[in-house]
């Protein structure tokens, strides 16, 4: 089927508009920006208008919680709808199967763990209504897999997995992002080490990173993430598969380490009922910091020769660009629906969807690079 009618739900949020704005250049289609607000919907079309967009723009007011909400969505006609609207943590997959109902793609930037990894369990309603469910379109797992497939013919045999993400304090952050990371702040969940899972607590076991000269040294605490069961299940022969991420002001990444104390000790339950008011406390020290941030990858296993190897991959976002690293799986994924170049139907994690060529192409006009170290022994 051809792609040419595009909904993009929470188009003029954090993530949904960088989307929006980047396949506005793309000829022949139609951008619908939607949301619960139809005024900032329409204000994000006026505003891309305003730029030259070369796609048609309309806007529309959706919401996913709404009874009427796969009406509403048929009722637009979507080829593809990409879902942007978070915080996922505690959010069924009725986008999707609404999608379904209604032959259109569908495409998230989810990170929550559940829903990720379970998003195969609409494989069969996928494959007969003949489209393709991507969930986890994002910096993780879209882009780490694709920067470990790179990666993993190097090694003979691929022993551990350790990653992180380090923004920079002035990038630009959204209210579900803070969201999501407070859902977990402090409560257990599983990790794979040493060859068996074992319990790990969000936002604790701190530690310093250095990112290289570009970023420098960051502080890092664990978080919860699809990847941590998908590479476990993916690499058959790793060990080991850690992730941490981190704020670049110490104190406020300390101070989001006691407050994971709170919530391990019982006196705070979820911290994701105080979204709002921490959301509006960390925007008073925007002006604090750099609008630079890192992601890095780190590979140990061993070599045709038997000998210990390690890769660590790290990526610099400068000039504040670094919100744009989550959107751009989900892009490059659009762009080949709309081209007809990605023929591949049914639901699951966006793990095989693009290469790390199809990701340099993609940013290759945005101030992010990233560099490759190797050794041996």
């Amino acid at each position: 089927m051809s792609v040419t009618r595009v909904v993009i739900l929470g188009g003029y949020g954090n993530f949904g508009k960088r989307i929006a704005e980047t396949l506005a250049d793309v000829g022949g289609i139609t951008i619908i920006i939607a949301g619960r607000s139809l005024n900032k919907a329409n204000t994000a079309c006026q505003q891309l208008s305003g730029i030259g967009s070369q796609a048609e723009l309309q806007a529309a007011r959706l919401d996913i919680q709404s009874s009427d909400f796969n009406d509403a969505l048929a009722a637009l006609a979507p080829d593809l709808v990409i879902h942007t609207s978070g915080p996922f943590q505690g959010q069924g997959y009725q986008v999707a199967q609404a999608c379904i109902a209604a032959g259109s793609h569908y495409i998230d930037l989810a990170d929550d763990r559940r829903f990720v990894c379970d998003i195969s369990a609409l494989q069969e309603q996928a494959v007969a209504n003949d489209v393709l469910l991507v969930s986890g379109a994002s910096s993780v797992p879209g882009l780490s897999s694709t920067v470990i497939d790179g990666f993993s013919d190097r090694f003979e045999s691929l022993h551990s997995i350790d990653f992180a993400i380090a923004p920079g304090n002035q990038a630009e952050r959204g209210e579900a992002t803070v969201a999501a990371i407070l859902s977990y702040t402090g409560h257990a969940f599983p990790v794979y080490i040493n060859g068996r899972w074992q319990d790990r607590f969000g936002w604790m076991s701190p530690r310093r990173v250095d990112f290289g000269r570009r970023i420098g040294k960051r502080w890092l605490a664990n978080i919860d993430i699809p990847d941590l069961e998908l590479f476990a299940q993916r690499y058959p022969t790793v060990k080991n598969v850690t992730f941490q991420a981190g704020l670049e002001l110490s104190f406020l990444h300390f101070g989001m380490v006691f407050m994971a104390l709170l919530a391990r000790v019982g006196l705070v339950k979820d911290w994701s009922k105080f979204t709002r008011p921490i959301f509006k406390c960390s925007e008073l020290f925007e002006r604090f910091g750099t609008d630079t941030g890192g992601m890095q990858i780190t590979l140990t296993g061993t070599d045709k020769h038997s000998r210990t190897k390690t890769i660590t991959w790290t990526l610099c976002a400068e000039q504040g660009v670094g919100p744009y690293i989550p959107t751009i799986s989900a892009i490059i994924l659009a762009k080949k629906l709309i081209a007809g170049q990605l023929t591949k139907r049914g639901a699951s994690a966006c793990l095989d969807m693009y290469t790390l060529a199809e990701f340099d192409a993609e940013v290759s006009h945005l101030a992010i690079h990233h560099t490759t170290e190797e050794h041996i022994g």
